[in-house]
Parts: structure tokens; C-alpha cells; sequence
């Protein structure tokens, strides 16, 4: 069963990426990262020393002479009370690393979410086309808690063993170099060995694995969100299928990922083995020739089974290090993901008195396509004019909008506004210029007066309720048992269609944009609800620069021109009597055919 699926673009090294990517956010809190690397630092040395100090007790109540117990009993009780000051190091290290690691995760975890969801929102309209919404949401979520673990495995855990690692070679090999040599060339081997395996190993299954995840978490959002098609076509069992098909590709991958973590542990076993064997002898050996005594012994034997348990944990850790870099590597690609559309360096808020809009030799071409849609596009929309879309599906009649909203950029040419062109101007300004209402309005799972206001936040009740007014949806509100506080559900799904049309004219009439674009806006209604929303638009028009899109040419009968577009090229212009009098003209070819259509359906 072919999956087809938007995936963001994977970083050629993504452990490096990731590693990049969170020293730049622990750069920003260099306090923090302070305390963390102090305490940690403390409590690791404090470690080391444990050791020296047991073999030291040991050393004291083994050569005691039976006359001068009382001196190795004040040599052990010394022995024995620094070994409390090193515990109690260990304690206040340990504690004060730990809380300023909560207070780094926390704020690393807010920021890294926030800067995605940031730039997610900012991608361009082809992204988010090409994207499943539940799967983004998915790699930010799993990013952001990637962050918890990856923190507590590189400051809390690896950077330990290091210092742990270290400190006992240099202890060791101060007395015996032979000693040293072996516990660092033992540790640096099961490190090396460990690393390998799961970086060059296990790694790329978890990825894999990953990537199931990701796909299942889109599918399940994807096939959730479209319900209501579900149970039109009574599909739930193919969704069923679908489903299991990918549920069955996502236990394969994980299990190969387990099985391979499994394998991996079992060879670190062997390797800790042998090196334990090998320290052991070479401690049997140095008593045997004289050369340690019993509390050298300790000493040598409490030191490794303290390196024992920081390297057991290692390979726990570096595996923790392989699947946080797996799991935040998506977040991370999200951020080197480009924009596509970027305000120009520099760019500044536009300034829309009149509202005219003119398109300069514009040729416009889609991505992966050769031959452009628009070719020397020339037009002129003049302030305060209204101007209807009409021609056949693919026709451009959407394109040409969005090019206004700078949603695409031009190939060659410019749009202007004002004078302006539009690539030196803000997006975020151009399009606050801009009222909006598409052919399937998008409400947010908020209240009504929520949903109007969002064109204008500051607004207040009487504003929502006159523009409410305006659009001709005051009635229906107030019908509802909770009024402009009636949730509409997710995308207004509690809402009918024409009702939710309603509500994006509210909003259109709040924003009070001097340039307002109309997508098909009745294309979808029954009559009585269009009649309505004709008479709203009829309002919403008046002193306003205004695009209507249309298939139903009722619509814009009344415009002040009307556009006749073919294919990307504007073959017709003129008023509606004009071009129906223009005999086999395309805009009299639609006509007659919807009024033959209305004619067969009375």
C-alpha cells in the first residue's frame, strides 16, 4: 500500500546537527550551564577520592600492631570522616547540578518548541499542502522532550564517566603506570566499542523506526480529521487496514531497532568482563610480587568497581544519546528547513492608502513545472474598483490571489501595491491589508466572537456584534444557547456551511482591509444562504478594492470588470453585459451552460 508523505529534509550528519544545535541554546544560558559543570565537576571528584580513602581505612586496621591500636584507630577514624566530607561533596554537587539541569531543560524545552512552532507557522502555504499537520506536531512535541533526555544523559551522566575515567587513570597510574594503563585503555575500548555500535549500528534502525512513528502519528491525524468522509463512505474498515498495513511496517522497524539495542548491550557485557578480569589479575599480581598491600588492594579494587558501575552506565547512556539524537533530529531538521517565502532584508510595513494593485510583466511558473502558468502578465486593478475571476478550473484565478498575498513569489516581473512592490514589503503587514474569504473558511475550535475577532484582537463585544450584523449572521448567533460564546468545533465542523461563511464575512467586515478577495465564496450554499451572503458581500464590497473569485457567474454580475482567464493567459475583459454580448466568447460559453443547467434542474 503506497504511503505518500511530506518529509522534511534530513541534515546529511544529524548527531553532529543535534549536538550543534543544543550547545547553541546552552550557550545562551551560561549561568546555568556554569552550575551544572561545577556541581557535576565536585561530586565526580569527590568520587575519585573515595577510593583512596577506603584503602587508606583498610590500611590503618590491617597493620595495626597490637600495642598501637589506638593510632590506627585515629588513622581509620580520619580516614572514615573524610570519607563522610566526600559524601556530603557528592551531595551538595549532585543536588545543585540537578536543580540548575531542571531550570536549562525547562527553558530549553520552552524555547525550542516555541522558535519551531514560530517557524512552522511561517513556512510557506506549499509546505504546509505538502505536510501532515499531525505529524509536525508530532516532531516538535517528541523534539522538545529530547531535550529532557538528552540534557540528563550529556551533563548528568557522560560527563561523569569522563571525569570518573580520567580521575582513576591519573590516581592509578601515579602508583602503578601499568595500572593506569589498563583501566584507560579498557575504558577508552569499551567506550570506542559502544559508541560504534550505537551510532553506527543501532542508530540508523532507530531512525527508521522514527520515521514509522512519525508516518503513523500523520496517518492517525490525518484520518481523524477527515471523519465525517470516513463514515460518508462508510470506509472505517479500509482506514482499519490502512492502519494495520501501517502499524505492521512500524513494529518491523522498531523491533529491529530492539533487537540491535539487545545485541549491542550483550557485547558491552563481554567487553566489561574481560576488562574486569584483566584489572584483577593485574591487582592479584602486583600483591603477589609485593608491590601493593591490602589497602592498596582496596584502593584498587573499590576504584574499579566505581569505574565499573560509571562504565556500565555508559553504554545505557550513549544508546539514551543515540535515540535523543533520533528523536530530536526532526526537530532540528525543522529549523534548517528554508522558509520559502522570507521577507527581504530590510523589508518594511506597506503603506495601502488607495488599494490599487497592478501586476508588471509577471511570469510565474510552480515549482518542477517548465512551462509557467503566467507569461508578461500585465494588470491593472484600479483603487477602489471591483474586479471579478471567472474561467475554468486551473485557469490561475486562485494563483493570481495568492501572488497579491505574496503566498508564491513572482518567477519575473512584479505585483504592486500602491506603487509597492510586494517583495520589499513585510508579510506580515501586506497581508494584515488584506480581508480574506476562502471558499472553505477555516475557524479555529474557539467561540464565535473569537473566531470574528481574530481579524482584529482589540475589538470590542459591540464591534464583533456589528460586523456579526453586517455579515447577516447576528441572527443564527444569538439562536445558539450560549451566543457569541458557542464553541464551533474543530475547523467549525458545529457549524453548517453557510453559517461559517457568515462568520468569515464578520471577520472580514472587522478587519477592515482596504483590499478584500473573495474565494468562491458561494459556490457551495444552497440559495437561500447565498442570498443572504450576496446581500452581506454586497456591503463588504462598498469602497473597498475587491477580487471575486466565482464559478457561479450570478455572482459577479455586478462587478465593475470582469477578468476571463484561460489557461494563465487573461483572454476576456469587460463588464458582464459586454462580454455576454461577445458571440463565442469564453465568458458566454459558461454562461449559457449554467443557465442551461439551472433550466434541466427547475
Amino acid at each position: 500500500m503506497p504511503i505518500v508523505t511530506a518529509q522534511t529534509p534530513r541534515r546529511a550528519e544529524p548527531f553532529r546537527a543535534v549536538l550543534a544545535f543544543l550547545w547553541r541554546h546552552w550557550w545562551r544560558h551560561p549561568a546555568l550551564l556554569a552550575a551544572i559543570l561545577a556541581g557535576m565537576t565536585l561530586a565526580t571528584l569527590a568520587d575519585v577520592l573515595v577510593p583512596v580513602f577506603a584503602g587508606a581505612l583498610v590500611e590503618a586496621v590491617a597493620s595495626a600492631e597490637p600495642g598501637d591500636r589506638a593510632r590506627a584507630l585515629d588513622a581509620a577514624l580520619r580516614a572514615l570522616g573524610l570519607l563522610a566530607l566526600l559524601g556530603l561533596a557528592v551531595l551538595l554537587g549532585r543536588a545543585s547540578a540537578i536543580l540548575a539541569i531542571i531550570a536549562l531543560t525547562l527553558r530549553l524545552m520552552a524555547a525550542s518548541g516555541a522558535e519551531a512552532f514560530q517557524r512552522v507557522q511561517r513556512f510557506s502555504a506549499d509546505w504546509h499542502a505538502n505536510s501532515f499537520a499531525g505529524s509536525t506536531v508530532r516532531k516538535i512535541s517528541r523534539g522538545m522532550w529530547a531535550i529532557d533526555l538528552l540534557n540528563d544523559t550529556i551533563l548528568i551522566a557522560l560527563l561523569p564517566s569522563a571525569l570518573m575515567l580520567l580521575g582513576a587513570t591519573l590516581l592509578l597510574g601515579a602508583r602503578w603506570p601499568l595500572m593506569g594503563a589498563l583501566v584507560a585503555a579498557g575504558g577508552v575500548l569499551y567506550v570506542v566499542q559502544t559508541v560504534l555500535l550505537s551510532l553506527r549500528w543501532v542508530a540508523p534502525a532507530a531512525r527508521l523506526s522514527n520515521a514509522w512513528d512519525t508516518r503513523l502519528g500523520g496517518a492517525m491525524a490525518d484520518a481523524v480529521g477527515a471523519n465525517a468522509v470516513v463514515k460518508a463512505f462508510g470506509a472505517e474498515m479500509r482506514e482499519d487496514a490502512r492502519l494495520a498495513w501501517l502499524i505492521g511496517k512500524w513494529r518491523r522497524r522498531t523491533a529491529r531497532s530492539w533487537h540491535r539495542g539487545t545485541v549491542a548491550e550483550a557485547a558491552q557485557i563481554v567487553t566489561m568482563t574481560l576488562l574486569r578480569i584483566a584489572i584483577l589479575g593485574a591487582a592479584l599480581w602486583l600483591w603477589w610480587h609485593g608491590e601493593a598491600s591490602p589497602g592498596d588492594l582496596t584502593t584498587v579494587l573499590t576504584m574499579f568497581f566505581m569505574v565499573q558501575g560509571y562504565l556500565r552506565d555508559v553504554g545505557y547512556h550513549i544508546s539514551n544519546l543515540q535515540r535523543g539524537v533520533n528523536e530530536m533530529e526532526e526537530l532540528v531538521a525543522l529549523h534548517a528547513t528554508p522558509l520559502g517565502i522570507e521577507d527581504a532584508p530590510g523589508a518594511r510595513p506597506i503603506a495601502v492608502g488607495r488599494g490599487e494593485i497592478a501586476f508588471e510583466r509577471v511570469t510565474f511558473r510552480y515549482g518542477g513545472h517548465a512551462e509557467p502558468l503566467y507569461r508578461d502578465l500585465d494588470l491593472r486593478i484600479r483603487a477602489g474598483e471591483s474586479v471579478g475571476l471567472v474561467g475554468p478550473s486551473g485557469s490561475g484565478k486562485t494563483t493570481l490571489v495568492k501572488l497579491i498575498q505574496r503566498l508564491h513569489d513572482v518567477t519575473e516581473g512584479r505585483v504592486v501595491i500602491d506603487g509597492q512592490d510586494v517583495r520589499g514589503a513585510s508579510q506580515a503587514s501586506l497581508r494584515a491589508q488584506i480581508a480574506i474569504v476562502q471558499q472553505e473558511p477555516v475557524l479555529f475550535h474557539r467561540s464565535i466572537g473569537e473566531n470574528i475577532a481574530y481579524a482584529r484582537p482589540g475589538a470590542t463585544m459591540a464591534e464583533i456584534r456589528r460586523a456579526a450584523e453586517l455579515a447577516n449572521a447576528d441572527d443564527f448567533i444569538r439562536r445558539l444557547p450560549r451566543g457569541y460564546g458557542t464553541l464551533v468545533g474543530e475547523r467549525g465542523v458545529k457549524l453548517s456551511g453557510g453559517e461559517r461563511q457568515r462568520v468569515a464575512l464578520a471577520r472580514a467586515f472587522l478587519a477592515d482591509a482596504p483590499i478584500l478577495i473573495l474565494d468562491e465564496a458561494t459556490s457551495a450554499l444552497d440559495s437561500e444562504s447565498e442570498a443572504a451572503i450576496q446581500e452581506a458581500m454586497g456591503r463588504l464590497l462598498h469602497g473597498r478594492t475587491a477580487i471575486v473569485i466565482a464559478h457561479r457567474l450570478s455572482t459577479v454580475r455586478a462587478m465593475d470588470r470582469i477578468l476571463v482567464f484561460d489557461r494563465g493567459r487573461m483572454v476576456e475583459e469587460g463588464t458582464h453585459a459586454a462580454l455576454v454580448a461577445r458571440p463565442g466568447g469564453l465568458y458566454r460559453r459558461l454562461f449559457e451552460r449554467q443557465a442551461l443547467e439551472l433550466t434541466a434542474g427547475a
